[in-house]
């Protein structure tokens, strides 16, 4: 036993000495748009501590159980990013949720009484009589349609995802420039057929950028354009938007609410109650459940002293 433990601990301390080093980031001087960083991929895991504390429930959604009670205090908005099996050479293992995991995660749902009604700005009455919940993904992967669609409409769930218009059809260059597997991103036929389905789009920019990073007048135009580029190209009207990486100051939100949307979602961890103001509305990571590498030495001492 604890010579398999031993060898558990080795692979993970390996995968841990090449985890992302916390680099300050870079901006590309052709489009003044900053990759991702170690830090902001961890989606403010720092800053939502506190408030993930006072809920007493885990810091990212595995399973229904543990947030059952928090759940009925507001409505839950679930934040996915990558359905499927991890393509070898991925850095952000956490963000691909297996298709068997996602399965489960709206049966857990379904069986509890959830229900996904159009998504938009909080509700207006206290608590979630109605065991409200809104299902998101960023980016618009194309994972998402490949593993999402059969499973969502097997358990009668309608879904958001968050569209970067210059990119329909695209791949994931602001997660490459850190290192990242390439992925895909649906092209516009898969976006029409999501639509089809009874799904939602929202806008996510142009480009993915940091926008506390670019001028008013650049962050302005990727949160208009790309809400006026989605309209056309799909003819419907987009209503939400997700600030990418979580990143926005009182002077983007601005932004975006002279542009037309009705909400704007954050990275920030809670519940959505009607004192959330629509435009910073709180979500919850979706990712698998692994064990850290402190918890797998601390798992091993306890071995070693039985």
């Amino acid at each position: 036993m604890i010579q398999i433990l031993g060898q558990v601990v080795l692979k993970e301390s390996r995968r841990w000495l090449h985890k992302p080093l916390l680099l300050t980031p870079r901006v590309d001087s052709t489009c003044g748009i900053a990759p991702a960083s170690a830090a902001v991929n961890a989606f403010n895991e720092e800053a939502n501590l506190p408030s993930r504390m006072n809920a007493g429930v885990p810091s990212y959604f595995t399973s229904l159980k543990p947030f059952t009670g928090l759940f009925a205090t507001g409505v839950p908005s679930l934040m996915y990013h990558k359905l499927g099996r991890r393509p070898w050479g991925v850095r952000l293992k956490g963000l691909y949720v297996s298709r068997p995991l996602f399965e489960r995660q709206l049966s857990q749902l379904h069986a509890t009484g959830f229900t996904t009604p159009t998504y938009g700005p909080p509700p207006l009455l206290e608590g979630n009589p109605d065991k409200s919940i809104a299902l998101t993904f960023d980016d618009g992967f194309a994972n998402v349609f490949q593993h999402g669609l059969e499973p969502l409409a097997q358990h009668g769930f309608c879904a958001v995802i968050f569209l970067m218009a210059d990119l329909i059809g695209g791949c994931n260059g602001w997660e490459m420039q850190e290192g990242e597997a390439r992925q895909p991103l649906m092209d516009e036929i898969q976006v029409k057929e999501w639509l089809a389905a009874g799904h939602e789009i929202g806008s996510h920019t142009l480009t993915h950028p940091f926008l506390t990073r670019l001028s008013l007048k650049k962050a302005g135009e990727e949160i208009s354009a790309s809400k006026k580029k989605l309209e056309d190209c799909f003819g419907r009207s987009v209503r939400h938007f997700c600030y990418p990486y979580g990143d926005w100051n009182p002077a983007v939100r601005d932004l975006v609410v002279a542009a037309g949307y009705e909400t704007a979602c954050t990275t920030e961890f809670g519940v959505n109650t009607k004192a959330t103001p629509p435009f910073e509305l709180k979500r919850i990571l979706v990712r698998y459940q692994s064990i850290s590498f402190k918890a797998l030495k601390e798992r091993l001492a306890r071995t070693r002293f039985r």
